[in-house]
């Protein structure tokens, strides 16, 4: 196990920034994923850490020993580092266990403690007694386990997952991710887990650094990251948060009053918020339809999507061009068209950019 540091680091592909001041923080033993859209630099900042490409700046720290930085570069094999791709990169000629021995094979282990360590892995990961089968025998799931003893066999001090659930289906993504996070209990390693999928990250990461354009815009835990996003672009990545423009009036603590589409709600804030023009962020468990003629704000339903035991109702608020949606649990006496008034039960006004 070892502690992830990444400081200011800097990767330029022709006059495109792809990495751009990244700096991170990671834990001895944490399980962190990094999060963000396709081209967001998630998957070159893995290949930093792991040592295939070289910052332009910055610099990169496994435990307290640098391994890309001024000083010079550490190359991946000598970095202890493990890596299990999204595509399994199994050798179909191999069995289970050549597969998983391959790499102590290659740096000169001997043949008993190779088996030994070999039988260890695969008992790690529940697949005692499948040393002996080929890959083709094996289930998407069951693969993806040898994968992951291949790399814990080696005993490295690091584990980089590569969106490793991305070939697999729904169901088995779920199964996955239960045996990655016992895994993660059962070893203590540390892990960085690259993923587009904001329910896997959510489900898995101790802490969460979202990326976009090669910029870690916020690194905290799953419920900071849902509660309380930095700035808008996270508020309508997680969870399709809604950003809403309000006015704060009264800041009391970690509370304030604001208005909002004219009627006056309650939300939580940052204790050093201001009053004045702000951009809040709605969540659907946030609205609810009111009775009250004169409560909360007026909207029109525009779509109705059924989805198996509840409605995912979208409403445009009257006299603008905002665009909310909640739940509503069948049956529900709502149709398109129809007018109702919504109440806003809570909400987060996002702190205003640095500088």
């Amino acid at each position: 196990m070892a502690r992830l540091t990444v400081e200011r680091l800097t990767k330029t592909f022709g006059a495109a920034p792809v990495l751009d001041d990244v700096s991170l923080a990671v834990r001895d033993g944490e399980f962190v994923a990094i999060l963000g859209p396709s081209g967001c630099g998630k998957t070159t900042l893995l290949r930093q850490v792991a040592g295939f490409d070289r910052p332009d700046r910055g610099r990169i720290l496994i435990g307290d020993d640098e391994v890309s930085g001024p000083t010079g570069h550490v190359p991946p094999e000598r970095r202890r580092v493990g890596i299990v791709f999204q595509s399994y990169a199994l050798w179909p000629h191999m069995s289970v266990a050549g597969n998983v021995a391959y790499g102590l094979e290659v740096a000169g282990v001997g043949a008993a403690e190779r088996a030994r360590r070999v039988d260890a892995a695969l008992h790690l990961v529940g697949l005692d007694g499948y040393g002996e089968r080929a890959p083709a025998m094996l289930s998407g799931g069951q693969r993806q386990r040898v994968a992951l003893a291949r790399c814990l066999v080696t005993e490295p001090s690091l584990v980089l997952l590569d969106e490793p659930l991305a070939n697999l289906d729904v169901h088995l993504r779920a199964a996955m991710e239960r045996e990655f996070a016992r895994f993660h209990e059962r070893t203590g390693t540390t892990m960085l887990y690259i993923t587009h999928d904001q329910a896997e990250a959510m489900a898995l990461a101790d802490r969460i650094a979202v990326m976009s354009q090669g910029r870690v815009l916020q690194f905290a835990t799953p419920s900071q990251l849902y509660r309380e996003p930095a700035d808008e672009t996270v508020a309508a990545f997680i969870g399709e948060g809604m950003v809403v423009p309000v006015d704060v009036r009264d800041v009391e603590g970690s509370s304030c009053t604001a208005g909002l589409f004219g009627a006056v709600v309650r939300m939580r804030c940052d204790a050093s918020q201001r009053r004045g023009a702000a951009s809040a962020c709605l969540r659907a468990e946030h609205l609810r339809v009111t009775g009250g003629a004169g409560a909360g704000f007026a909207a029109r339903v525009v779509a109705m999507t059924y989805e198996g035991g509840s409605f995912r109702v979208e409403a445009r608020v009257d006299g603008g061009d905002a665009l909310l949606h909640f739940h509503a649990p069948e049956p529900c006496p709502l149709v398109e068209g129809a007018a109702l008034r919504l109440d806003v039960a809570d909400g987060w006004v996002i702190p205003p950019a640095a500088g």
